[in-house]
């Protein structure tokens, strides 16, 4: 059975770094597209960040410049580098293999879908 697996979250002060970092346990086969996404109380579930297998990036607007997703295919992991922390980024962080976050990044497919359980992300002085 495949299983996705975040770490690193954690509390961290304004200003602040953290890396996400995403495992997968068990056999999967290509995914094209994977992603990071965050939900934050009281609010919907978002799009961040999604990284194709070609290497190409893209990110939502209110962490563009801050955040950077990258993989390491060796390792089957994907990482989520968040620099200068702001309170209001504090939420679940989640990551997604497939079909959603290639969806999110405009390609159309229909595809299977893997989701991690999450990893809290809280930043606060």
């Amino acid at each position: 059975q495949v299983q996705l697996v975040e770490s690193g979250g954690g509390l961290v002060q304004p200003g602040g770094s953290l890396r996400l970092s995403c495992a997968v346990s068990g056999s999967i086969f290509s995914i094209y597209a994977k992603g990071w996404y965050r939900q934050a109380p009281g609010k919907e579930r978002e799009f961040i960040a999604g990284i194709t297998s070609g290497g190409g990036t893209m990110y939502a607007g209110s962490v563009k410049g801050r955040f950077t997703i990258s993989r390491d295919n060796a390792k089957n992991t994907v990482y989520l580098e968040m620099n200068s922390l702001k309170p209001e980024d504090t939420a679940v962080y989640y990551c997604n293999w497939g079909r959603t976050t290639a969806r999110a990044m405009g390609f159309i497919t229909t595809g299977t879908d893997y989701w991690g359980k999450g990893t809290l992300v809280t930043v606060s002085s």
